[in-house]
Parts: structure tokens; C-alpha cells; sequence
């Protein structure tokens, strides 16, 4: 199951406004909370966990909860209890900084059920160490680091690499988006929260999108807070199985080639061409049909095009461009998509199954 989480810091608000921000993310569908455990030294912090923390675990949330090295020593906790965890009410914890794999092992076993999430942020050999030691693997779970400094955050190459290596055995995998209504994180430096670097200053959705395109991270978390509704809104309506690209129509576009782009399924048919992802089915589908041509200016990457009528055989095939092209007069540009989602045809491979919407931004 791929989940929509949300990250609350109760070091830096109220449990009013956190348990408020649940409430909504909730309404949208987000079942996953993280937040950091940063200070034991105030009573009344360890309180304001405890209330957010339940009140997100009434809604049926699940909640993961960070540990920072030296608050881990300050509660005297050992990796072979942890109870206190249990009773703050987590559904697991992360380690940031990890053990030597045998004590990482152990912990998955904890008599409270509790996941151990492990820092998937490293090329090292980290989770094949701990594999090694026989962990419960219903209990370990990865997730990536978010990166509060701009131009800190992880590469796109860098991070597959390290998301491949813990994919490859199965594992439950999480990473983080940025907000940009978000005002505040766990650290004085906020420049946004995102794993990767190029997610920055993107939409919240197409951070999301490009995430779950990759097939290696199953959660997706919004690292800041507080997240607008209309984010909140936005990420709900993702559908994460099937890469669905947000077009902005042309004024000429038929009620056929609407029909075609958003009520007939399309796959990346699998014989490759550099210049256009081909979507041949509804070519077959309203054979005879009028494809007259209507926009037949030259194709920039990232158009939307189907074929007109001049093309014979060819009439009503759909394609996106991905590469500029001299158009034959012959080809209807009927729609582009989204200027920041033009990036994500990359990630489509031969026989992927996409889909479009119509961008109402």
C-alpha cells in the first residue's frame, strides 16, 4: 500500500494547530504522520507528543517518530527496550544514525510491534549489513533524509542508487516533498524540506508524481509544515499506480480527440522512437472517423498531438513529444502538458500505462 504523509514538529507549535493540520491531511486521505523527538527536556513538550500522537492514532494514522542520537542517550534508552516509545504512542521510530546491523536486527523483534525505520540516504552497504543479521522484515522499513539547505538535497542519480538498494529486498521505502505555503521544520534553516534537490521549488504534486514514478518509494511525505488545503488537495487526487499528466488544451481541440485523451486508456507502445511516446490504440479503436486537421503548428517536447485524417492509416494515434519536431501539416497538436510536469515523460518506460487530466490551475 502507498501512503500520504504529513510531518508535524510539536517543538515548534501547538498541539491546537498540530491536531488541526492532522484533522484536514486526514479528510484528504494522508494515513501517515512523522515527527521529531528533538528535546526530553521540557515536560510539557513530552505532553504535546503524547496529545498530537493520540489524537493522529484515533484517526487511524500511523506514526513514525525520529530520534536524535543525544535524546536517545538522554532517555537512557536502550535498542533492547523500547518501551517509552510504545507509550508515547509511535507506531515506530527512525534512526538516523544506526547501529552496527545486529542491534537494528534485534530491535525488529521488539516485543511492542513497533517499525524500525532505517536512513535510506547512504551508498554504503548499511541495509545489507542488517539483512544479514536476520531482521524481521515485516518490522524494518526504510526512509529517505529531507535536506532543509538549498542545494543540499540528494541527486536523482544518487538517489536511485540508494533507493534501489533497499527495493531489492522488498522493503517499505518512504522520501520527502517540500511545501511551498510551508513556513517551518525541525531546524532554523528552512528552504524547504525535499529529499531530492531538483524538487525544490516544484509543486508539491509534481514531487509527488515524480516519486512514485520512479516504482522505488511507496510513501510520500511532506517534510514542512504547515501544507496548504489546496496541496493537501492536490497530492489526494494523484492517482499513484498510473502517471497521469495534467494538459492544457488547445482552443480547437475536437469532442473526439477529448474523448480520446481522457476516456481511452494508453500504453508506451513498446518499439521505441526518440522523438514521440506512441499511444496507437485509438488509431484502431475509431478507424473511419473524421480527424480533420485544426493545429497543425510545428511540435514542441512536451505537446500532445493525434494524428488527422491526412495521415491515413495512421488517424487518430495519439503521441507525446519528446523532442521538438517540424511538423508535416499533418498532425494536430491538440494539447501540452503541464510546463513543470514536462520532465516526468522521462519516466515513463516502453509499455507503461499513462493517463491525462485537464489542468485547472
Amino acid at each position: 500500500m502507498q501512503q500520504l504523509g504529513i510531518s508535524i514538529y510539536p517543538n515548534h507549535s501547538t498541539a491546537e494547530k498540530d491536531k488541526q493540520y492532522i484533522h484536514v491531511a486526514n479528510q484528504y486521505g494522508f494515513t501517515r504522520v512523522f515527527t521529531c523527538l528533538l528535546s526530553v527536556e521540557q515536560d510539557n513538550i513530552l505532553a504535546s507528543f503524547q496529545e498530537t500522537i493520540h489524537y493522529a492514532k484515533q484517526l487511524g494514522m500511523e506514526v513514525i517518530c525520529d530520534i536524535n542520537p543525544r535524546v536517545f542517550k538522554d532517555l537512557g534508552i536502550s535498542y533492547d527496550d523500547l518501551t517509552f516509545f510504545k507509550n508515547l504512542g509511535a507506531d515506530g521510530i527512525r534512526l538516523d544514525l544506526g547501529f552496527t546491523g545486529n542491534e537494528e536486527s534485534m530491535m525488529t523483534f521488539n516485543p511492542h510491534g513497533l517499525f524500525i525505520e532505517v536512513n535510506m540516504s547512504n551508498s554504503t552497504k548499511y541495509i545489507d549489513n542488517i539483512l544479514s543479521f536476520q531482521p524481521n522484515r515485516n518490522k524494518l522499513i526504510g526512509c529517505h533524509n529531507f535536506y532543509p539547505h538549498r542545494y543540499s538535497g540528494l541527486s536523482y542519480d544518487f538517489f536511485i542508487e540508494c533507493s534501489e538498494k533497499f527495493k531489492k529486498y522488498g522493503l517499505r521505502t518512504a522520501a520527502f516533498v517540500s511545501s511551498q505555503a510551508a513556513t517551518f521544520g525541525p531546524w532554523p534553516i528552512v528552504e524547504g524540506l525535499p529529499t531530492l534537490e531538483m524538487h525544490r521549488g516544484l509543486p508539491i504534486d509534481v514531487q509527488a508524481k515524480h516519486l512514485f514514478a520512479t516504482r522505488l518509494i511507496d510513501d510520500v511525505i511532506i517534510g514542512n509544515a504547515y501544507a496548504s488545503e489546496e496541496e493537501l488537495k492536490r497530492l489526494s487526487q494523484i492517482n499513484k499506480a498510473k502517471l497521469t499528466f495534467n494538459l492544457e488544451l488547445v482552443d480547437s481541440v475536437s469532442d473526439l480527440e477529448k474523448k480520446i485523451l481522457f476516456d481511452e486508456p494508453h500504453f508506451y507502445r513498446g518499439d521505441v522512437s526518440d522523438y514521440m511516446i506512441r499511444s496507437t490504440q485509438s488509431r484502431v479503436k475509431y478507424r473511419g472517423e473524421a480527424f480533420p486537421p485544426h493545429n497543425t503548428t510545428d511540435i514542441k517536447r512536451g505537446d500532445v498531438v493525434i494524428e488527422s485524417e491526412l495521415y491515413e492509416q495512421y488517424a487518430g494515434e495519439l503521441q507525446i513529444a519528446l523532442k521538438d519536431m517540424t511538423n508535416s501539416g499533418r498532425t494536430n497538436v491538440v494539447a501540452r502538458i503541464r510546463e513543470e510536469e514536462i520532465f516526468l515523460i522521462d519516466s515513463l518506460k516502453p509499455w507503461d500505462k499513462f493517463a491525462f487530466s485537464e489542468w485547472d490551475g
